[in-house]
């Protein structure tokens, strides 16, 4: 059959999807892979680890489907690679969950010059972005920051060690805090806060940008088969959602979560911080991620039920859980169990329940944890909506749609109808899609299935919700000073 393939460098696996040229899915692959924290704040990876899982994934998914027409490339944003002039790393790689720059991106935000350079690069002033990770390491690790040829993400690794050449697609790029992402160059005054010159990172080169796969590396792709650059993961996962279009928005809940958007323009909210990422020339993806989505639910499953986390056992909490009153009977929980991104951006932040009484059950806080998460991510949607065109329909993705009861709490709290149009590989789909209508295999990107799984708010569930959502919003404000206090930060 003649199909495309889209590979997703996730986190924690990189999976493969091979698409046919009507744009369904038909078979998947994937690798996982660790990291490690040595140190509180560390988060890191083996770059040559995901490059044999990467080989692993290929060479998988090719044994059950044959060879693919073309390829599309997505991966997660904000890593970080010191590299040497060969593309060796010289230290482990940072990802996206690195904080130890927390302190750098709390001092830029309060500064002007930090507000300028978010609005011109579209990338919050977060630990998570390589600017802040790159003044880290300048000031922590003087060291490795000299002896560095090139500081570059995974989806560059990857790309050099097949094809021998430092490119950076734009979309990667704008989550650098390093892009400008109306010059398409790399912003002069992010350079100057890093300490770097633009000859230090990749050269920057469209999402459409495609090589032929290359003869000396034949034991993964046919020579000559076309490689497409693509995208992030987040803003594929919009295409792949067919959520690329004003109007439609799109929710991602995995481990984390984000609201996201398509818009011909960037959309800045300099209190919110929510992020403006390129995925094409024409369209912007604009939203906000969440630090607390599946792991939420699963450290109240693991460590408060005892469950294994087993797909019976979701099954059995998610039928406990609709049994309880929308609304928790009044319990509401903050779910900043690892601090909070959009839009609080508060590394410190904590998890929170309030409103405990007496006919409070186990099954209340686990409903309340659920709707917890929902809360933050209407908490980013509120943000988004302020600049963006009416929003009429919330296109879903992620293991959580496995959930009708956490699916419908979602719809009930932001009073959006939701589709599930692709349930969990978005990512993945968006760079098979992009690569199809980048290599002529398609004209148009597909419009969502008719047969759509769609849900619609209930009205009345919905004013349950509007209360307690405002009771959300200001729990964290008049906490805020405790949760410092009590982590030894002063504001």
């Amino acid at each position: 059959m003649d199909h495309v393939l889209g590979i997703d460098i996730g986190t924690g696996s990189t999976k493969a999807v091979a698409v046919d040229l009507q744009g369904k899915p038909f078979a998947e692959c994937q690798e996982m892979y660790p990291f490690s924290s040595p140190k509180p704040g560390y988060h890191e990876q083996d770059s040559e680890q995901i490059w044999t899982a990467f080989k692993k994934t290929v060479k998988a998914i090719i044994h059950k489907t044959g060879q693919p027409l073309a390829v599309g490339l997505s991966s997660a944003m904000h890593s970080l690679i010191a590299v040497n002039e060969h593309g060796v790393a010289l230290a482990p790689m940072m990802t996206w969950a690195d904080s130890r720059a927390y302190a750098i991106a709390k001092n830029l935000r309060a500064t002007t010059q930090g507000m300028a350079v978010y609005k011109a690069t579209g990338t919050p002033l977060h630990a998570m972005s390589p600017l802040c990770k790159l003044i880290w390491l300048k000031e922590n690790d003087p060291e490795l920051f000299k002896k560095t040829h090139k500081f570059i993400s995974i989806k560059e690794y990857i790309w050099y060690r097949i094809f021998d050449e430092f490119k950076v697609d734009h979309s990667i790029a704008s989550g650098t805090g390093l892009f400008n992402i109306t010059s398409l160059q790399w912003h002069a005054d992010s350079l100057k806060l890093a300490g770097i010159t633009a000859d230090q990172l990749s050269q920057p080169v469209s999402t459409h940008y495609t090589q032929k796969y290359p003869a000396d590396q034949a034991d993964l792709l046919h020579p000559g088969t076309p490689v497409t650059i693509s995208a992030s993961d987040g803003c594929l996962a919009n295409l792949g959602s067919m959520a690329d279009k004003p109007g439609i928005a799109a929710i991602t809940i995995g481990t984390s979560g984000a609201v996201r958007v398509g818009s011909n323009r960037p959309l800045p909210n300099e209190t919110a911080m929510t992020f403006s990422y390129i995925l094409d020339e024409k369209t912007f993806i604009c939203g906000g991620p969440i630090n607390n989505g599946g792991i939420a639910m699963q450290w109240w499953l693991k460590n408060f039920i005892g469950a294994d986390l087993t797909e019976a056992e979701y099954e059995k909490a998610f039928k406990q859980i609709a049994a309880i009153p929308a609304g928790s009977e009044g319990l509401v929980f903050l779910p900043y169990l690892t601090g909070e991104r959009a839009p609080i951006w508060d590394s410190e932040s904590c998890g929170t329940f309030f409103g405990v009484k007496l006919l409070h059950g186990r099954n209340h806080f686990s409903r309340a944890v659920l709707e917890g998460i929902c809360f933050a991510l209407k908490d980013v949607l509120e943000a988004v909506q302020q600049n963006s065109e009416p929003i009429r329909q919330i296109n879903i993705s992620g293991g959580f749609v496995k959930s009708d009861v956490w699916v419908q709490t979602l719809a009930d709290i932001t009073g959006k109808t939701l589709a599930i149009v692709q349930p969990e590989d978005a990512s993945a789909m968006g760079a098979a899609l992009m690569a199809m209508k980048v290599n002529g295999l398609i004209k148009d990107y597909p419009d969502a299935a008719a047969d759509q799984l769609i849900f619609k708010p209930n009205p009345s569930n919905n004013e349950i919700y509007a209360r307690n959502f405002n009771v959300y919003k200001h729990l964290y404000a008049d906490l805020k000073s405790a949760m410092h206090r009590f982590s030894g930060i002063d504001d």
